[in-house]
């Protein structure tokens, strides 16, 4: 078991836990604008027609009591869209049974879709293919917002394109429709395994009246041109009509129900707490990310029992590795312990890596990294192709992969450790962290280094002035983009955590990746630094 080294009552953990609070207020603030969806006038505009909003959609879905694990909360932050992006996505659990959820906002624009609906819903789609997780659209939306359709139009076909792959992987698809299904958005709908219609308020159809009075001169109204009961009767597009909204959440249950659906993947041995509360982890990650911390204390308080098996204790000390269970699933975790990695350390998670395939065990990356050592000595010693050696083990392993960025991630480091571009199954943010090319003040110092010596090279005289203020904009400029709000609503990552929760959507993750199949072993044996 670690032993702990951490004083809760320590001036230290007191000034970092404060930091973490004050930054965990401002996540509050910001999921609180998606929560809000349109705003208020919007949300009774919707209620006021009998509606349900999507959250409340999505809770009556799921089973009572049970976790919803949302996901890309903060999608479009930042951007000129509402944050959130106008869609629920996440994995609830229903009639037993672990499934991907999303739902159109229709409070937000009517439920349209931005580019960042899009991306949000193709991660979704991502998420339930890997993880052959069940997956269950709640349904109203006008469509592609129109105004941005250049980014949408053609890219957004990809959202029934994977609607037919998980259908051909035989993972199911399910479409509950609550209001309007238009244009492409029809084809929600349509390519789905089963369908759900709402009487009288669900319309689905590729070209709405007044769009087919000017492309084909006829008069048609909704119900006969895309109507529950038309679809129903006629179509044969809805496979149930539901009364009311209730009634299509009792219908897409049952749906779920008849599945008879079973995890094919590894089942856990049962679950014990850590021996240190997970209140800890608020002040445990400093203010400034150049201090290091170590990650022991993190896993300590993650980590069933507080139990860690270190692999290659004394070797490679910067990068910490070893095997432990979450929730009662085996996880192989990495962890940066001193932010650079080494050479030792490239080295030793090249193995521990392969060792993890050899015994079909996920990995857990916990990234605290300001990337590969540089300088004379180092490029000697062969940093490049160690890193690479690194890099192509968590290219090419076949294990699960989450990741959780703690503080730093800088450079090619966040590839070594498993970043958003290495398409770990889940990876998450804490509000510490930070990722970015390099760090805002070395990024700013090259750009002037360089200035300077192109100045030199033409005779010229450099203007110290110019360059602060040059260097003081990129910095400011870098620390916005580097920040987890900033890159969350990019989809870089599945959503940004309060640290205290890391052990129970850990846990989520885990038991949702094992709703697929253990994947088959890679074709080599391990390799030996």
């Amino acid at each position: 078991m670690i032993r702990s080294r951490l004083d809760p009552r320590g001036a230290e953990h007191l000034a970092r836990r404060a930091a973490m609070l004050a930054k965990l207020a401002e996540l509050d603030a910001e999921h609180a604008k998606a929560v809000a969806g349109g705003g208020e006038k919007y949300v009774e505009r919707h209620r006021g027609r009998g509606k349900l909003p999507a959250r409340e959609r999505v809770e009556l879905l799921v089973d009572p009591d049970s976790p919803f694990l949302e996901l890309s909360t903060l999608a479009a932050w930042g951007s000129e869209f509402q944050v959130g992006a106008g869609m629920v996505t996440g994995i609830g659990v229903i009639e037993g049974v672990e499934c991907l959820i999303t739902a159109n906002d229709p409070t937000v624009r009517g439920g349209a879709s931005n580019p960042w609906t899009l991306r949000k819903s193709l991660r979704a789609a991502e998420i339930a293919l890997a993880n052959r997780l069940p997956y269950v659209n709640l349904v109203e939306s006008g469509g592609a917002d129109l105004p941005s359709q250049k980014e949408i139009f053609i890219p957004g076909g990809r959202i029934f394109r994977d609607l037919t792959r998980l259908s051909a992987a035989g993972v199911p698809t399910v479409a509950l429709v609550f209001g309007n299904s238009t244009a492409g958005g029809a084809y929600v709908p349509g390519m789905s395994d089963y369908v759900v219609m709402v009487r009288d308020r669900a319309k689905v159809f590729l070209g709405g009246p007044p769009l087919v009075k000017m492309a084909t001169g006829e008069e048609s109204d909704d119900e006969s041109l895309g109507g529950a009961e038309m679809h129903a009767r006629t179509s044969g597009l809805a496979d149930y009509l539901a009364e009311d909204e209730h009634d299509a959440l009792r219908v897409g249950r049952a749906i779920v129900r008849s599945l008879n659906w079973r995890k094919q993947g590894v089942a856990p041995l049962p679950a014990r707490e850590p021996a240190y509360p997970a209140e800890e982890l608020l002040g445990i990650v400093p203010e400034d990310l150049k201090v290091p911390f170590d990650p022991r204390e993190v896993i300590a308080r993650v980590v069933d029992g507080s139990e860690f098996e270190e692999f290659k204790p004394l070797y490679g000390p910067s990068l910490v590795t070893g095997w432990a269970r979450v929730h009662g699933y085996p996880v192989g975790v990495l962890a940066n312990a001193r932010g650079v990695l080494f050479s030792q350390e490239s080295q030793k998670a090249t193995q521990f890596i392969q060792l993890a395939n050899q015994s079909r065990t996920p990995l857990l990356f916990l990234q605290n990294t300001t990337g590969y050592m540089v300088g004379k000595d180092y490029e000697q010693g062969g940093i490049i192709k160690h890193g690479a050696m690194m890099i192509n083990a968590v290219s090419n392993s076949t294990v699960p992969h989450l990741t959780v960025v703690m503080g730093a991630s800088y450079g090619a480091g966040n590839y070594g450790m498993c970043g958003r571009a290495y398409d770990p199954r889940f990876l998450f943010s804490w509000p510490s962290a930070k990722s970015a090319v390099m760090g805002p003040a070395q990024l700013a110092g090259v750009l002037s280094i360089v200035g300077r010596a192109a100045a030199q090279a033409r005779g010229q005289v450099y203007d110290e002035e110019a360059d602060a203020a040059m260097r003081a904009m990129v910095e400011s400029q870098i620390e916005a983009e580097s920040l987890p709000f900033f890159l969350s609503g990019r989809l870089y990552d599945d959503g940004v955590i309060d640290p205290r929760d890391t052990r129970t959507v850990l846990g989520m993750c885990l038991s949702a990746v094992n709703s697929a199949p253990v994947p088959p072993a890679a074709g080599f044996g391990v390799f030996r630094p």
